[in-house]
């Protein structure tokens, strides 16, 4: 009986060492100690102060342009750059892609660069050492980025901020400046599942079997997309003939780009009330080339009452947009060029387009237009009485405007006499038509007599 009492105790020793071990290991070493259920949450960007005594390069800057989450472009003195612009990539952060193919949680990500440095009182970059450092682009530096929105506020590193938000994955994170506080932040985030880390898909990215993507990066590559099923977002500025017209915004190139969206006999109710000027939709279609008008289009676009949310519908995103109606001068349109820069794993592309290639779809104003000539169509079909005025700016610059048929408040076809030598400001869509780039006009209110 003693022998057994002897093994019990034995057993029941090595079973409470067994439960400890298991405890111990148990622990977790992760940004604010403990393990998932036990996680106290420390907010490693207000812990991190800027040091203006160190020996890095520093330089206050002002934003000119946002790209994504982790490029933003600066000016700066030409001390610092010849051009006055700093193209900074930031350090140990890589954000999801929003500029060409959409990632998730990029637009996200982009929302919160932009908004963090929106209407700082002050902003500086720092470099890792005493110069400023190229990315492997070339095109590009490598920075930490400070900003405070009060004059009596301290720095917050942003960079540090997209890792501690969840809003960025490891680059070379543990090999900077900051790694070490950088690490904490993203360990942190990976815990407290957020945002890239949460598995789960982000609402505002189409998710079905269609590449999605930019209108920038379709209209730049558009033969790259050929046949191919695409999903983009953007305003419909426009609609006539069964296809409607649909433009967003870039700003590292500060252009508007279209892109055309054939509904043909497709679409009634729903889908048409989506489709209706001014709603910001996500199209979902299959690119091709409409060999009629020489243009590219989006076709074959659907929505299905029964399955709403299934991710090949056509998709309201919000309402009560407007086309931007970009004023452009007679000789940009025509003359004008927009390099591209497009970046790769080592390198910056840069390709150069015609500015009205680029803006093809996209809504334009033009002013201060005297008319030549002006020729009516007249063969039998449903454009008769359609117009192309041949047009003079100021400088010179010959433009071309096309109308369709256009009609006064009673219902009277519009003719070449009522504007023939006519001086007129137009907004329309950038068309192309016989080898040339031309605006075109939809209704009579967007053509105005100046004298």
């Amino acid at each position: 009986m003693e022998k057994l009492i002897k093994i019990l105790s034995i057993l029941m020793i090595v079973s409470l060492m067994l439960v400890c071990v298991v405890a111990c290991d148990d622990t977790d070493d992760t940004a604010g100690g403990g393990d998932e259920n036990n996680h106290v949450h420390v907010d490693y960007v207000a812990d991190l102060k800027l040091d203006m005594t160190s020996t890095t390069a520093k330089q206050v800057v002002t934003v000119r342009n946002h790209v994504d989450g982790d490029t933003v472009h600066f000016d700066v003195p030409t001390a610092v750059m010849a051009n006055g612009i700093f193209k900074a990539r930031f350090l140990a952060v890589n954000t999801p892609e929003s500029t060409g193919k959409i990632e998730n949680y990029g637009h996200t990500a982009s929302r919160f660069t932009k908004e963090a440095l929106k209407d700082a009182h002050s902003i500086i970059i720092e470099s890792e050492d005493d110069k400023w450092n190229a990315d492997s682009t070339g095109g590009r530096y490598l920075v930490w980025i400070w900003y405070k929105k009060t004059a009596d506020g301290e720095y917050r590193n942003l960079n540090v901020e997209l890792l501690q938000n969840g809003l960025a994955i490891a680059s070379n994170t543990a090999n900077n400046r900051y790694g070490t506080v950088a690490m904490n932040a993203l360990t942190q985030a990976k815990v407290e599942k957020l945002y890239v880390h949460s598995g789960v898909a982000d609402p505002e990215v189409y998710t079905g079997e269609a590449v999605a993507l930019t209108i920038k990066e379709l209209r730049t590559n558009i033969n790259d997309y050929n046949g191919i099923k695409v999903a983009v977002e953007g305003v419909v500025v426009q609609d006539s003939s069964q296809t409607v017209y649909v433009e967003s915004y870039d700003e590292e190139t500060d252009l508007y780009y279209g892109i055309a969206v054939y509904y043909g006999y497709n679409l009634s109710g729903t889908g048409m009330e989506i489709l209706s000027m001014g709603n910001e939709v996500r199209v979902v279609g299959v690119v091709q080339y409409y060999e009629t008008g020489g243009t590219w289009q989006i076709s074959d676009v659907q929505y299905r009452d029964f399955v709403p949310d299934d991710p090949n519908n056509l998709q309201l995103l919000s309402s009560n947009k407007g086309a931007a109606y970009t004023l452009v001068d007679a000789d940009t349109f025509v003359n004008g060029k927009v390099t591209v820069e497009t970046e790769t794993e080592d390198s910056i592309i840069s390709t150069e387009y015609d500015f009205a290639e680029c803006m093809l779809s996209a809504s334009i104003s033009m002013e201060n237009l005297v008319i030549t000539d002006i020729y009516t169509t007249n063969n039998g079909g449903s454009s008769d009485g359609a117009m192309t005025f041949t047009c003079r700016a100021s400088d010179g610059t010959i433009v071309d405007v096309r109308t369709i048929p256009l009609y006064d408040s009673n219902k009277n076809l519009l003719t070449a006499a009522d504007f023939e030598g006519k001086t007129i400001n137009v907004k329309g869509v950038v068309d192309y038509f016989s080898g040339d780039y031309q605006i075109k006009v939809f209704k009579v209110k967007d053509i105005t007599i100046v004298e």
